[in-house]
């Protein structure tokens, strides 16, 4: 799409056409009378080369015409518009903190009636809600014995995603350290906005490693405005055969630290949930889509190539060719 930044250029198109017509006429000097015996021979040569020179005069002057209407399409900018780009929206910087300690290999969770390990439902509903946040930085933190920063905050959330799923249980230590995951959260967090600093931490155990206690953490992003909001997962009961095979009822979720995460959701501003089966974890995660919702506002940008050198080049170039034309007139 061509569109012409100053339009009203063109209406100077008939500008030489007006002095044109209110400037005055040459005045030819004054000559003397001369008598030529051979009048009548000259007239027709000079008919000859009047009909000529004419022509010749049209065309300098059609030629001079349109590099002015070239000029004048030059200085009216016109520009070539590109489509439309969507443009990042720029929401929340939001990490989340994932916990691949040993006990996310408890299988007491069920997808489709089919008991399944806990850390393959968070990927799978983690994963949903990561389609989710288009227009929000994600940051992905996996934490064991150790917490591990793996995809930096970045608007490539099928990177975050992909990420996500390539993590096994124990890549990160058996243990859990809870407190470590929060601290290189506010790290990470603590140079960016201040509406926009969330962590969601989600764990199925209590800190049992780590240099950084889970309430000494929770103080530091307290003091770096990082809201945080703690998901703890995993089934309150679980059916398992007993030592002579009869059937009994275990809590899965015993060392489960609920306490501690409710106190982080407290101190920081945020909230802690509890899943107990997939579909638990699955309101969860729609319902933080709900307490931090995506921002909005879309931007779009639209490339712009200028047009001006074109017709600039052109009446460049024509004018070399008057200029000649005009050398070679005058020489005559």
């Amino acid at each position: 799409m061509i569109e012409i930044l100053l339009p009203w250029v063109f209406g100077l198109v008939l500008l030489p056409l007006l002095f044109w017509w209110l400037l005055p006429p040459a005045q030819r000097a004054a000559s003397s009378a001369l008598r030529v015996p051979f009048y009548a021979e000259l007239a027709e040569l000079q008919g000859q080369r009047s009909s000529t020179d004419v022509r010749q005069r049209t065309g300098l002057l059609g030629l001079a015409g349109l590099i002015y209407v070239l000029l004048l399409l030059a200085a009216a900018r016109p520009q070539w518009l590109g489509e439309p780009i969507a443009l990042p929206v720029s929401g929340r910087d939001l990490m989340l903190a994932v916990d691949l300690s040993g006990s996310m290999e408890q299988a007491d969770l069920q997808v489709n009636g089919r008991a399944v390990d806990r850390l393959s439902v968070v990927k799978a509903v983690l994963g949903e809600f990561i389609q989710r946040r288009e227009g929000d930085r994600l940051g992905l933190i996996l934490f064991g014995e150790q917490a591990y920063l793996q995809t930096p905050l970045t608007f490539d959330r099928e990177t975050v995603k992909t990420l996500l799923q390539e993590s096994v249980i124990g890549l990160a230590g058996q243990q859990t350290a809870i407190g470590d995951a929060i601290g290189l959260a506010v790290k990470r967090l603590r140079e960016r906005p201040e509406d926009h600093r969330v962590l969601i931490l989600l764990t199925d155990g209590s800190n049992n490693a780590g240099a950084l206690a889970p309430d000494k953490a929770a103080e530091l992003a307290a003091q770096a405005k990082v809201k945080i909001y703690t998901v703890g997962v995993g089934a309150t009961q679980m059916r398992v055969a007993g030592f002579f095979g009869q059937t009994q009822v275990v809590n899965p979720s015993r060392d489960l630290d609920a306490k501690t995460l409710q106190w982080v959701a407290d101190k920081t501003g945020g909230r802690y949930f509890r899943a107990r089966d997939t579909q638990e974890l699955e309101r969860i995660y729609q319902l933080l889509d709900d307490l931090e919702p995506v921002e909005v506002d879309q931007q779009v940008f639209r490339p712009t190539t200028p047009l001006y050198p074109y017709p600039l080049g052109a009446a460049l170039l024509l004018s070399c060719g008057l200029a000649f034309a005009l050398g070679r007139k005058a020489a005559q």
